[in-house]
């Protein structure tokens, strides 16, 4: 893969019109695509296509989308060099992160590994009696094969898990559990579950008093201390090691200054009552949710993870990131929508198959602004930085 030189994406030009053009004109090159409505030589006019997106349509809203990169990822979903595309309005943020992706590149390889998805909706159930619940409970596991047929006539990549349930009195709470292909699949898991539920009404052998299609168990758009114990949509993981001389050289601090600030960090999050630790995983998951068009409201459950940093006996910096909650998707949703469908094609990601390559680039990302963040932090010039970048002056 040809090597697009790291000066041309962050430089004194980088808000000229010529620093875009010379930024479109490499991205173009190396992916062989086109970037029309990015590079604003085409507006976007196919209004009828809009429907399932928004309604009550009066226009875009335009958000300033910068690249990173490359970040280098060697894994089984995903492996090469990556520019990633990032949709933010604030300053710094594109700098940090891009800064974070070249001290990992200079180090080799972020390893990402996407362990395991899926996608949960939980309907609840009441009954008049706990013993009423039990014996539906009984039926219900003897009928799932029946339900993986009605999911099967709703929808080609919604694939029903195991069921688990959880009583409490005369209610119960079901959890669908399902693998969604390439798409985030919230959508795809409601209207499969809903059939579910109508079938499971009409003929339960006891009386269903009232239901709704989800207890608030999923964890849809929530924070959640369960993440980690049931994760939902895809759990990944990335990890890297970066030699003692990058991050002094390059990042401007020590292996032992990250490293305590990481402690005192994480010391903070439990006093303060967080679910996950890390310095800003949101920052890095909105801007690419933007850019890329995902779900933006899933960042609230998507940010649960950890980033974690220590001193390896060599005196080196070894860095991993974990995230449970990752919702992502590279068919339907938003990811159709012209600027969202050029990001996605940047990384090579746009449409079936590309997923789980999407989450692991994720991760990496994430891994490569905390480095950044955290060496900002550590070395002293945390406000500096936001001086430079996030000011008109």
């Amino acid at each position: 893969m040809e090597t697009i030189p790291t000066e041309l994406i962050i430089t004194k030009q980088s808000w000229t019109t010529a620093g875009q053009q010379a930024r479109l004109q490499l991205l173009e090159n190396q992916q062989q695509i086109t970037l029309p409505f990015l590079g604003n030589e085409q507006t976007y006019t196919d209004i009828p296509s809009l429907k399932g997106n928004i309604e009550h349509y009066i226009g875009m809203t335009q958000v300033p989308t910068g690249i990173i990169g490359e970040v280098c990822i060697e894994g089984t979903d995903a492996n090469g060099n990556f520019f990633v595309p990032l949709a933010t309005s604030e300053g710094a943020l594109v700098a940090s992160y891009h800064r974070g992706t070249v001290a990992c590149k200079m180090a080799g390889a972020i390893r990402a590994v996407v362990v395991s998805e899926q996608v949960q909706r939980c309907p609840i159930f009441r009954f008049r009696t706990v013993v009423q619940v039990l014996a539906f409970v009984a039926w219900l596991t003897e009928e799932w094969e029946k339900c993986k047929e009605i999911v099967g006539k709703q929808s080609r990549f919604a694939k029903l898990q195991t069921p688990k349930f959880n009583i409490e009195g005369n209610q119960v709470i079901v959890t669908f559990e399902y693998t969604t292909g390439d798409a985030a699949g919230q959508n795809m898991v409601t209207v499969c579950t809903e059939a579910v539920c109508l079938y499971l009404v009409q003929q339960s052998p006891v009386e269903i008093i009232e239901w709704f299609i989800d207890g608030n168990l999923s964890g849809d758009k929530k924070v959640r201390g369960s993440a980690f114990i049931a994760p939902r949509g895809k759990y990944v993981t990335a990890e890297i090691t970066l030699p003692r001389k990058i991050v002094i050289d390059f990042l401007r601090t020590t292996p032992e200054k990250m490293q305590t600030f990481w402690q005192t960090s994480a010391l903070g999050a439990v006093k303060m009552g967080g679910i996950g630790m890390n310095a800003h995983f949101p920052n890095g998951l909105a801007a690419l949710f933007l850019a890329c068009g995902q779900d933006i409201a899933c960042v609230s459950e998507a940010c649960v993870g950890i980033a974690r940093a220590e001193v390896t006996a060599e005196g080196d910096l070894y860095g991993a990131v974990t995230l449970p909650n990752l919702i992502v998707g590279t068919v339907g949703g938003g990811t159709h929508l012209p600027t969202q469908q050029e990001c996605l094609k940047i990384m090579g990601c746009y449409g079936a198959g590309n997923s789980r390559k999407f989450a692991a680039i994720c991760a990496a990302v994430l891994l490569a602004g905390e480095f950044s963040i955290s060496a900002a932090m550590s070395g002293g010039y945390f406000s500096k930085a936001h001086k430079l970048y996030g000011r008109k002056k």
